[in-house]
């Protein structure tokens, strides 16, 4: 198992930006998918972004496509690294609590589901005014 902390959520105004961060420990990280989805006060918990455990390959819902990145910096000799997702020209609608979340094996996991993820965070909140 590895276990995920997730920083960075704050409140800003719509077209504002803002940067998560994901620290994972634990296991050898950097043979995980990690995931990014997000989870609005009585909606169900939804995909926003994934990367490939060699950062190669990315996937993004298109609701959040062209402008949030997701990339992750895979550092060599360590079980501690981070994964990143960086938010720009964000809308009221972007408010939600944001998981990260880590798929375990070597395969990109392009799983969109949130049960495709055995590893989650414990959220992060952003809050986008209008």
């Amino acid at each position: 198992q590895v276990q995920l902390v997730e920083s960075g959520g704050g409140q800003v105004q719509a077209g504002g930006s803002l940067t998560l961060s994901c620290e994972a420990s634990g296991h050898t990280f950097s043979t995980y998918t990690m995931g990014w989805f997000r989870q609005a006060p009585g909606k169900e918990r939804e995909f926003v972004a994934s990367i490939s455990w060699r950062g190669s390959s990315t996937y993004y819902a298109d609701s959040v496509r062209g402008r949030f990145t997701i990339s992750r910096d895979n550092a060599k000799n360590t079980a501690e690294n981070t994964v990143y997702l960086q938010m720009n020209s964000l809308k009221p609608e972007d408010t939600a609590v944001y998981y990260c979340a880590a798929s375990a094996g070597t395969y990109y996991n392009t799983g969109t589901r949130p049960t495709d993820f055995g590893s989650w965070g414990q959220g992060t909140q952003v809050t986008v005014s209008s």
